[in-house]
């Protein structure tokens, strides 16, 4: 049976690449038996008589899965933070970084609005950028209006499938309308990764641009770091899994526990004194979760 990646999703139908050809097709009954729902990204095995009458017949394990949006095997994911207005926040980029981590997604981090800044802010910028590209991560940066800097981000992403994620207001929506004209997404929409506003009822589809592919939606607008497990944490922090070995304890969580080297390269500035600081609010976040309670089946 051939195999296709989905690409678009909507009303029951899902449309399948395969050596260059589209099929839309149906999953199979036992799909709703097992619970189980396809989502655009996914690799399928299907047949198909013809383009328009395909019925999907197994999904391939996923790498990844997102909620919002709703969306498999993704590659990269592209946070735009802006420079002012919202004004950078670490915290927040922080917040994306860890959950791209935790779900095996390359980071990318474009920064708008630099050219609004004032020297000294610029500067503070450029600082955050060297301790960013420290920890591996790719920063680019954009050139409002012209966003002469989509080539480059098009080239980092090159041909991995992408998704855009970044706070409201801080130009999701109008970079993609530059690298996907044909969407003309509203911007200023809120609530728009909230899953309210009328753009609640588009699907979600990934559309080829150069080598790429490009999820089309704004994506979402936070993150939930409660969904992490405690022990998965520090090894989310690029710079504490490389030198988790030399503490004292296997497990160490980076507290109060003896000879941690973790939080001896924090007092040095080794580590990043707000990053270390992020830590620990989500750690505090994850340990005051309120436990899910599940009915036993009689």
């Amino acid at each position: 049976m051939p195999k296709g990646q989905i690409r678009k999703a909507i009303s029951g139908f899902y449309y399948v690449y395969s050596d260059g050809v589209t099929y839309q097709t149906r999953g199979r009954g036992n799909f709703r038996v097992k619970d189980m729902t396809p989502l655009v990204g996914d690799i399928v095995e299907f047949e198909s008589g013809n383009l328009d009458e395909g019925v999907l017949l197994a999904v391939d394990e996923r790498k990844n899965e997102l909620v919002r949006p709703p969306i498999s095997n993704i590659d990269v994911g592209v946070i735009v933070m802006s420079a002012i207005e919202p004004e950078f926040s670490t915290y927040l980029l922080d917040r994306f970084l860890v959950y791209l981590e935790g779900q095996h997604i390359d980071a990318v981090i474009y920064i708008t609005k630099t050219d609004l800044l004032n020297e000294t802010d610029h500067q503070k910028i450029m600082a955050f950028q060297e301790d960013y590209q420290a920890l591996g991560y790719t920063i680019v940066f954009s050139d409002f209006p012209e966003y002469r800097s989509v080539d480059a981000l098009l080239e980092v992403i090159g041909s991995s499938s992408a998704v855009f994620m970044g706070q409201s207001g801080v130009g999701k929506s109008s970079l993609l309308n530059h690298i996907l004209p044909e969407l003309d997404i509203e911007t200023g929409e809120i609530s728009m990764a909230l899953g309210r506003g009328r753009h609640t009822t588009r699907h979600v589809e990934l559309i080829p641009v150069k080598d790429a592919l490009i999820a089309d939606t704004p994506g979402f607008s936070n993150v939930v770091v409660e969904e992490i497990d405690e022990a998965d944490l520090p090894d989310l922090f690029p710079e504490f899994l490389r030198n988790r070995d030399d503490c004292r304890f296997s497990g160490c969580l980076h507290l109060n526990e003896p000879n941690c080297r973790i939080k001896q390269m924090v007092e040095t500035g080794e580590i990043k004194q707000y990053r270390y600081d992020h830590y620990l609010q989500f750690l505090e976040e994850i340990q005051n979760r309120k436990p899910k309670y599940h009915k036993n089946k009689k």
